[in-house]
């Protein structure tokens, strides 16, 4: 019999590279992924008996009633299981390297004698199987973990810039599902100042035309002024051009600033 569906924060946790490793290594690494996950729950204060764990084999789908803030998930929470992953790192050799994607979503779950569902699930796992997350963990060889939000917390948390969260780290990403649905994300890696290894997203609308030369400027080889705009387009600074991408970040004069910055057992 299927429970009644109920509202929870989802978060979904996958272990990179975890099927080419040997069935030792395997076992090895999941006890390493429990004892990371247990211990960062208890830094976060959050009680682990209210969350609901349902095994992945190489992740786990964890369910947390609305009652906790999403505030704690994706700041404490997620510094948590970084710093828990760097601690394993200082002891594990490279065969046994622990390096996570992890999800978070929002929805209704409902509960059946197999398990957990539900069109919230699906998303999650969605976003956390994304080639895009993939890539960005790939390109930071330096990171332990890669975190995606979808743009519902992010519109309704990230955003927002609430304590221990910096909206500034997180980068926008957009990926076709298998179906065809076209699915939005944001994604941070802790300890970068936006997440490497994004392509870069298509223009939104054309780049202004630069100003036509005036006949005397023409004459004398002299570049015309476009203005403001082109001289932020370009990052001018102090009569330096550098160039610096998509970037996320308050904005001083012209300047842009970026902020670095089955069930289970617990």
């Amino acid at each position: 019999m299927t429970s009644e569906a109920l509202h929870y924060w989802i978060l979904v946790l996958d272990l990179e590279s975890f099927s080419t490793r040997s069935d030792p290594i395997q076992r090895s690494m999941r006890d390493a992924m429990y004892k990371v996950v247990e211990s960062a729950f208890a830094q976060a204060g959050i009680d682990r008996a209210v969350v609901v764990a349902e095994d992945r084999g190489d992740g786990i789908l964890m369910l947390v009633p609305p009652t906790i803030s999403p505030v704690r998930l994706a700041g404490p929470l997620v510094r948590a299981l970084d710093d828990g992953l760097r601690e394993m790192a200082q002891v594990f050799s490279s065969a046994h390297s622990l390096r996570m994607r992890l999800a978070l979503h929002q929805g209704l779950a409902a509960k059946d004698r197999h398990g957990w569902s539900g069109d919230a699930v699906n998303m999650a796992c969605r976003l956390v199987d994304a080639q895009p997350l993939r890539d960005v963990l790939d390109a930071a060889e330096s990171a332990h973990l890669a975190f995606i939000v979808s743009g519902q917390v992010y519109d309704g948390v990230v955003r927002h810039a609430h304590r221990g969260i910096d909206p500034a780290a997180y980068l926008p990403l957009q990926f076709t599902t298998k179906h065809g649905e076209v699915v939005e994300g944001w994604i941070t890696v802790p300890g970068f100042s936006a997440p490497p290894g994004l392509p870069p997203r298509p223009q939104a609308a054309a780049e202004p035309k630069s100003a036509p030369l005036s006949p005397s400027a023409a004459a004398g080889g002299i570049e015309p002024d476009a203005g403001d705009g082109a001289r932020a387009r370009d990052g001018a600074v102090g009569g330096s051009a550098i160039q610096v991408g998509v970037v996320h970040g308050d904005v001083v004069g012209r300047d842009k600033v970026v902020h670095q910055q089955g069930p289970v057992r617990w």
